[in-house]
């Protein structure tokens, strides 16, 4: 039944697509892009309701001011930037370590369980960019990296062992994919 899986995702963006029409726009985006300031506070009050946002609507202004010579860059214009090579290097290799690690395959799952293991790395990546969202600001970009460096080498350790001593014990190979899912949540979390 993986199509019916498979098809879950396309209903999903079909709803999103039917009632998107009817959301207002950012009002940040109305702001700082359009410079639409009556359709930026009538957005406030469709999204948040009646109120005074003279607070919110002066932050985002003063953020227009500091990003007033800031030009925004197309993606074919990041491409283009040779300055920001080593970042998108970077983020290249870390986007295909994790497709090409190989977790999943070294794990020496069953036929049968596959489908509900790939279903978990799904729910895990979805966990750690939830989780990772509501705690970068508060603990910063460079203690997530770090973390989840020293938490993913550990995992691998872990991983290791339980590959080695799973002939002996048949409940390690269940293990193995429980590490594959964190190993998977401290990716996102961190790198």
């Amino acid at each position: 039944m993986w199509n019916v899986l498979l098809s879950f995702s396309g209903l999903v963006a079909l709803i999103q697509l039917l009632f998107l029409p009817f959301f207002p726009e950012s009002p940040p985006y109305l702001l700082l892009q359009k410079e639409d300031k009556a359709g930026c506070l009538k957005a406030m009050k469709q999204l948040w309701g009646e109120g005074n946002y003279r607070t919110e609507f002066d932050d985002l202004m003063k953020e227009k001011a500091i990003t007033k010579g800031t030009k925004i860059m197309s993606v074919l214009e990041v491409l283009r930037e040779r300055s920001v090579y080593p970042q998108l290097c970077t983020m290249l290799l870390l986007l295909l370590s994790l497709q090409l690690c190989g977790l999943s395959a070294t794990a020496n799952l069953q036929e049968s369980i596959i489908p509900y293991v790939s279903l978990g790395v799904s729910i895990s990546e979805l966990i750690s960019i939830m989780f990772c969202s509501s705690v970068i600001d508060r603990f910063g970009r460079r203690m997530l990296l770090c973390g989840g460096y020293l938490l993913m080498a550990l995992i691998l350790v872990l991983f290791e062992t339980s590959l080695l001593l799973s002939d002996q014990f048949l409940w390690l190979h269940y293990c193995s994919v429980i590490l594959i899912f964190l190993f998977i949540i401290a990716y996102g979390i961190g790198p």
